[in-house]
């Protein structure tokens, strides 16, 4: 299966992710050194600087991500952090510091996006709008990498299952199959082990 159809500006909420295997989105301390040699399908980093109007994300990354741009400096536009604490933090061109509920800065966020999405970069925030009923799309591209540890996408100790339906072709409700090969495997000799 190959990724879905191309990414629109629809203004939607979208919580959107490149996730290790094992459940990723950032390694410790939220660190991003693992997604270096990790290629998407052409012209995808495009389709998503032309629909995202506006990015929404939380402190620790934020803070994590030294103020670098989304997409890597190629998209241009508003990004809103919320946090508890924006008195303390960095100004930062084109940044907002926001100290509100998630459906406050959803709002904000969608009214600066004009018209087209609006990319959580948060999992905590994304857990939070997912509960809420704010998330229009999860959309994750699946690293061929395992952390074992970090920042998992969802993480909600006690909670229930959230079902979640498929987009593209297909039945929405089946489990979509992957298949990986570890870039380096050690051989064992044949005839040594006993």
């Amino acid at each position: 299966m190959s990724d879905t159809e191309p990414q629109t500006a629809t203004g939607k909420v979208l919580w959107h992710f490149t996730m290790s295997l094992d459940g990723f989105v950032a390694g410790p301390d939220h660190g991003m050194d693992w997604m270096s040699g990790i290629s998407a399908r052409p012209g995808l980093i495009d389709e998503y600087v032309r629909s995202t109007g506006a990015v929404l994300g939380g402190r620790d990354g934020w803070d994590a991500a030294g103020g670098h741009r989304p997409y890597g400096g190629l998209w241009d536009g508003p990004v809103f952090v919320l946090t508890h604490h924006p008195e303390d933090a960095a100004p930062a061109d084109g940044v907002t510091f926001l100290n509100c509920g998630p459906e406050e800065a959803v709002r904000i966020g969608l009214e600066a996006a004009g018209g087209k999405n609006l990319e959580v970069f948060s999992p905590t925030i994304g857990r939070r709008l997912l509960e809420l009923g704010l998330i229009d799309e999860i959309d994750l591209h699946i690293a061929p990498v395992l952390l074992g540890e970090g920042v998992r996408l969802y993480d909600n100790p006690g909670g229930g299952p959230i079902r979640l339906h498929r987009l593209g072709e297909g039945d929405p409700t089946s489990v979509v199959n992957v298949r990986y090969r570890p870039a380096t495997t050690a051989r064992i000799p044949a005839g040594t082990v006993e």
